[in-house]
């Protein structure tokens, strides 16, 4: 049973980082795309930034690029989220997943399996 667990949330002050880590047991991160979403209070989950597994390509939505990176520790099999200049409006809970396609994707659906969240809250 593949199980990931998110870490590195919390509270943080407009303009600074955080970094989330993303553990995965009972599977591996090596061979799969990688990705994380975050869902505001009232809002649908929302797509974040995602890595390939065949050439570790990356992809992040227009809110994310520029300011997160995306990246995977295949020996520590943990996946992580760099997250500089931090607004307001990133606050939310964020979850990391995993899909089995081939090509990285960006929707909901094409993910198997899910961390718990963990919340990020930036201050103004």
């Amino acid at each position: 049973q593949v199980q990931l667990v998110e870490s590195g949330g919390g509270l943080v002050q407009a303009g600074g980082s955080l970094t989330l880590s993303c553990a995965c047991s009972g599977g591996t991160v090596r061979r799969y795309v990688m990705g994380w979403f975050r869902q505001a209070p009232g809002k649908e989950r929302e797509f974040v930034a995602a890595l390939s597994w065949t050439d570790d390509s990356t992809v992040y939505s227009d809110s994310a690029k520029g300011r997160f990176t995306i990246s995977r520790d295949n020996v520590k099999n943990m996946v992580y989220l760099r997250m500089n200049s931090l607004k307001p409006e990133d606050t939310a809970v964020y979850y990391c997943a995993r899909s089995a396609s081939i090509v990285v994707r960006t929707t909901v659906a094409e993910y198997s399996y899910w961390g718990q969240g963990t919340q990020v809250t930036v201050s103004s």
